[in-house]
């Protein structure tokens, strides 16, 4: 499947295909872009993927760099980010030259937000190794580095040239991660289409199993959805406030706990049931639209519990939430499956009710 996002001279395509990545030397050729490249890893997706991607790009004539850098959100920082720098000036990479994130989410965060800063911006391509980033994090040029009191606060908008999905690595990942990347799959549906959330319904065992036909299936038409969003709003002016469902307690969630005790798909899906709660609370939605969510996060192993949760540093982090406007936060609720409405001015009472909701 190949997923067009047009955005002007920023489009670029998606490619979601089994075994794609033995691809990418060709793909980058066919864009004309210079020689030099800078694959950047951590050491486990290395150690797993990186020696056929190297070995790609070098069939097509591309000089490669490698920069390892840490796993998960410890990468996201402005050490790492100037380790990046440090890498690239080095390698000698201009204007013409192309950064690779091979990695999940945070991976293709701080490889993004060094390729959006070095000479003040070259080019950039995402190869996500993860469910979450196949589906989410890749598209839409959003990088970013976090700061000790908040993720990605220090970030910049920067598209870039191809995105390649290979749904056959998911089959890799560990059974935590794997669940961790469905969240943002569910939260599609949810908010932007209901008989995509309707397919999922249906295909939640052979999903879950991981199987090929499905997972490719269903993660395509995932990236179709971000896509038609991206292409309406490609800078976060209103309309892709949709794409944070779940995220506006599920971030201060991961704040809160310090980024340690969930993943982020599972501090989004216990937001989507904080925030459907909300939405229930607030007379938006009824019960079967919350009930239809909470089924299918916990049939699909991820969390519908906190236990023990403790509110006030929950509130205390959603004040830091970058989408605010004027120190007004705005909720993301779905009305029905498939429909999305953003709310203001929610009395604070009820979002208290809606987190403490989640411990029982």
């Amino acid at each position: 499947m190949i997923v067009e996002v047009n955005l002007g001279s920023r489009s670029y395509r998606i490619v979601v295909a089994s075994g794609e990545l033995q691809s990418v030397g060709q793909r980058l050729r066919d864009l004309r872009l210079g020689a030099r490249t800078a694959l950047v890893s951590d050491a486990a997706v290395m150690r797993l993927y990186g020696k056929s991607v190297v070995a790609s790009l070098e069939a097509a004539g591309f000089i490669v760099t490698t920069i390892d850098v840490p796993e998960g959100e410890a990468a996201k920082t402005l050490a790492i980010a100037q380790h990046c720098w440090d890498r690239l000036l080095t390698a000698g990479l201009d204007r013409t030259s192309t950064v690779l994130a091979l990695g999940g989410g945070a991976v293709g965060d701080v490889a993004g937000f060094a390729a959006a800063t070095y000479m003040r911006g070259i080019n950039f391509v995402q190869l996500p190794t993860t469910v979450l980033a196949q589906v989410d994090a890749s598209i839409g040029g959003k990088t970013a580095i976090d700061h000790p009191l908040g993720k990605n606060m220090i970030g910049a908008f920067h598209q870039p040239r191809l995105v390649v999905v290979d749904p056959a690595v998911a089959r890799t990942l560990p059974e935590r991660e794997f669940r961790s990347g469905l969240a943002e799959i569910v939260k599609h549906g949810i908010v932007l289409d209901a008989a995509y959330f309707a397919e999922l319904e249906r295909d939640l065992a052979p999903l879950a199993a991981r199987d090929l036909e499905v997972l490719e299936r269903i993660i395509g038409g995932s990236c179709r959805l971000k896509a038609s969003v991206i292409e309406r709003d490609e800078r976060e002016a209103e309309l892709r406030h949709v794409l944070n469902y779940g995220h506006t307690i599920g971030h201060a969630l991961e704040a809160s706990t310090g980024y340690a005790r969930y993943t982020h798909g599972e501090a989004v899906a216990l937001g989507m049931v904080a925030e459907a709660r909300l939405a229930r609370q607030l007379g938006i939605a009824d019960d079967e639209t919350t009930a239809r969510q909470e089924r299918m996060l916990d049939a699909l192993g991820l969390p519908v519990l906190a236990p023990a949760i403790d509110v006030e540093p929950v509130v205390t982090a959603m004040a830091r939430d970058k989408k605010g406007k004027d120190g007004r936060i705005p909720f993301v609720l779905a009305p029905r499956i498939g429909e999305f409405r953003l709310v203001y001015d929610v009395p604070a009472a009820q979002i208290r009710a809606a987190i403490a909701s989640l411990a029982s």
